[in-house]
């Protein structure tokens, strides 16, 4: 007998115990309850199948809240990036509408550089080079940039608020934090 036939004739031998181990536990099965109801039809005794089917209506429902947003659970990511956009994608660039103005009105916050953080007249003032590095600017808290404004200066970092024009995004803006190389 080659090797192939002796395997196969051992896998039939396993199927048929498989078998005739399964087919005690079937017979042992009770058979359903029928029970007669008032008219003279036979019904199905109540084995708990209504309460399951209950629960998993209750279960259904609870799922279709949750896809409708009536859970009350929600999902804040914080200052966390989204991790389904890609890595590898570029940067969502601000498209800028016509001419800017001059100056600081019209600097982009991811176009600049922080150069520099000093202190006067009781105010922290930062000082940032443009794009072009050309020009360099002078910057204090509240400033209106293009794409944002200045929210703090501190003595190592400016934080600027960002203004996204991105429809999928949980919050209008972002803080963004340039901080001085040391």
């Amino acid at each position: 007998m080659n090797r192939a036939r002796w395997i196969r004739s051992r896998l039939m031998l396993l199927a048929l115990a498989g078998l005739l181990l399964a087919v005690p536990a079937v017979l042992a099965q009770e058979p359903e309850a029928v029970e007669t109801s008032a008219d003279g039809d036979e019904v199905l005794a109540d084995d708990g199948v209504d309460s399951d089917l209950a629960a998993i209506n209750q279960m259904l429902e609870g799922d279709e809240e949750a896809f409708e947003g009536d859970s009350g659970y929600t999902y804040d990511p914080g200052d966390r990036r989204d991790p389904f956009k890609s890595l590898l994608a570029a940067r969502d660039q601000t498209e800028v509408e016509g001419r800017r103005p001059d100056g600081v009105p019209g600097l982009l916050i991811d176009e600049i550089d922080l150069t520099g953080v000093f202190k006067t007249g009781g105010r922290w003032v930062a000082q940032v080079q443009a794009a072009d590095k050309d020009k360099g600017y002078l910057l204090r808290e509240g400033d209106q940039l293009y794409d944002g404004d200045v929210i703090a200066i501190n003595r190592s970092e400016v934080i600027f608020r960002q203004i996204v024009r991105d429809r999928t995004a949980l919050k209008p803006f972002r803080e963004v934090a340039k901080k001085l190389n040391p």
